[in-house]
């Protein structure tokens, strides 16, 4: 069994409460996914509670990792650059699509589906 290396506990103190608030931003934004009434109000709650909470996790893993290996480790820089660009751009997908098939469902003569099926048969010239 190995032996885990004593961490200060400044370092301590300071790893867990970045692990516990980005706990509690995650589950912030998971309630918010849970509760909230539309689809757009869903969508934004989870964005901001996982990016905010990803990222108090991951410093408190490069101050942990830091600290105990005495060398600053950025591996989790590269994580937190991944997530600070994909979520976003997962957001703004998702709410496209959803305003695309509700425009779609208001107005469905301007569907290129709807176009389609109105033609008849033989009319393709």
């Amino acid at each position: 069994m190995t032996h885990a290396p004593d961490l200060p506990l400044w370092a301590a103190l300071a790893t867990a409460l970045l692990v516990l608030l980005g706990a509690g931003l995650t589950l912030v934004g998971t309630l918010g996914l849970l509760l909230f009434p539309s689809f757009y109000d869903r969508i934004h709650a989870p964005t901001l509670g996982t990016t905010l909470g990803i990222g108090c996790v991951l410093l408190a893993s490069m101050l942990y990792f830091s600290v105990t290996q005495s060398r600053p480790v950025l591996h989790e820089v590269l994580v937190g650059l991944f997530m600070v660009v994909t979520t976003p751009v997962t957001l703004m997908l998702l709410a496209r699509a959803a305003f695309y098939r509700d425009q779609q469902e208001k107005n469905p003569e301007v569907s290129p589906l709807a176009r389609e099926a109105s033609r008849e048969p033989g009319s393709e010239m």
